[in-house]
């Protein structure tokens, strides 16, 4: 009898499961001796731009696509895979139809489960066109990278596949369900694309949407409800903002080209990028073209409130205070000494330059780790071919204590209309801690 491998064996499991629903619409794989159209490639590097790719698989210190980027996880840390055409560490012996189902359905080219650290559940959103350029990109346009991500740091039994199958079954939908809820939302071309580029290859939700206890993404789709991109998790000690339409800690007093600036340039007149956004800009966003900006723009100002909340109104009492020399507020005088001169004492900031404070929606939201990591670490607005002037805050860490610290957080927070809670001291420390060694400045793009 002819032994069957265990790979071959999962993959006639699968097919027979009707999970390899991405061989019902039959994928063009090109030949090694065919001459590879330049448009096909330019559009693969695009979808790779739009689904983040080197963000994750490009890690500082390394080549493109090499890998070996870390994921700090509540199971351990895993790295990068090297996505390059590499035979040996990267994907170079993958097949088209193994690359799609790699993609899509998170299942590596041996049969076993990919970590859901890769977002193949925004992916099997992916059209066949898309995946098709997509392959072409990184079989033929991508240099090979004969190097090896680092080995994955998770305990036994935590580092075994096999319960990710399950995992999959329960929570990774399939290509023919995923593209229908997608797909089917709007009959305007405009809100389609948009519906796409965020559910889709944009994976917004996976940061932006709460997750259960498995780790699962609490909603998929802007169908799924109203946690879908409502925010609130930490990630990297920065708090992930909602990308819906509520007033004070949403998006519901941006404009659709407030939200087009941003993504091109990482600053707007509301806000600026920081923490995990900024590598997202830097690598993916700030090249999408002007109409899938629109798109998604467009896209994201349809969701409704995930929560009530009232609206943000300004209030010159403070202003007014700072003016007259009144600095007998808590972190009033702090304020005035470190922060004025860029964000001014009326809150205001100065346009895309230094951001708003008041009104911010950083600034109001119920969880202030942001505000307390960007005072402690400092930020920076990276240069971009769309926006080349760069802007650093300064750390704060080493200048003021816990308590200093507290204070100047809650008189930004009460101040010009603001109106969220005070941060004590002992919030502070404990992410003083967390920061103790200091964050790696994303690769920058190559112009």
């Amino acid at each position: 009898m002819t032994h069957i491998s265990r790979a071959s064996f999962y993959a006639a499991l699968y097919a027979a499961l009707g999970l390899l629903a991405i061989f019902s619409s039959p994928l063009t794989i090109a030949r090694a001796d065919t001459p590879i159209p330049s448009a096909l490639l330019e559009e693969g590097h695009y979808q790779a731009i739009l689904g983040d790719c080197a963000a994750c698989h490009t890690a500082p210190g390394r080549p493109d696509y090499s890998g070996g980027l870390p994921f700090e996880l509540p199971i351990g840390t895993i790295y990068s895979t090297n996505i390059s055409p590499d035979p040996v560490h990267g994907i170079g012996r993958y097949s088209e139809a193994e690359f799609a189902r790699a993609v899509r359905l998170g299942v590596r080219k041996d049969g076993s489960t990919l970590y859901p650290a890769m977002p193949y559940p925004s992916y099997a959103r992916l059209s066949d066109a898309d995946i098709h350029a997509l392959y072409v990109y990184f079989q033929h346009g991508v240099a090979p990278q004969a190097v090896a991500p680092p080995e994955n740091k998770i305990k036994w039994p935590l580092s075994m596949r096999w319960p990710l199958r399950v995992w999959r079954w329960l929570f990774a939908p399939s290509i023919r369900y995923a593209q229908q809820r997608t797909n089917s939302q709007f009959t305007d071309p405009t809100l389609a694309r948009g519906a796409y580029l965020v559910e889709g290859p944009g994976h917004c939700g996976a940061c932006h949407t709460p997750r259960g206890i498995a780790l699962n993404e609490k909603a998929q789709t802007a169908q799924d409800g109203p946690l879908f991109l409502s925010g609130g998790g930490v990630v990297e000690q920065w708090v992930v903002p909602s990308l819906r339409q509520e007033n004070r800690t949403g998006l519901g007093r941006w404009s659709e080209q407030d939200i087009v600036d941003f993504l091109r340039t990482g600053r707007a007149r509301p806000g600026a990028s920081f923490g995990g956004m900024t590598p997202v800009i830097i690598h993916s966003t700030y090249a999408f073209t002007d109409n899938d900006l629109h798109a998604i723009a467009r896209y994201l100002r349809t969701l409704s409130p995930a929560r009530p909340e009232a609206p943000w109104v300004y209030d010159p009492s403070t202003a007014d205070a700072l003016r007259r020399g009144d600095i007998t507020q808590p972190g009033a005088q702090t304020y005035l000494d470190r922060c004025a001169a860029c964000h001014r004492s009326d809150g205001a900031g100065y346009g895309t330059v230094f951001p708003p404070l008041a009104g911010n929606p950083v600034v109001m939201t119920d969880n202030p780790t942001s505000l307390i990591h960007i005072i402690l670490a400092g930020e920076t607005m990276h240069p971009l071919p769309t926006a080349p002037s760069a802007f650093t805050m300064p750390a704060f860490g080493d200048t003021l204590s816990d308590k200093e610290v507290a204070e100047l957080i809650s008189f930004i927070r009460h101040s010009w209309g603001n109106h969220s809670s005070s941060v004590s001291e002992s919030e502070v420390r404990r992410l003083r801690q967390h920061l103790a060694h200091p964050t790696t400045s994303p690769t920058l793009p190559k112009n």
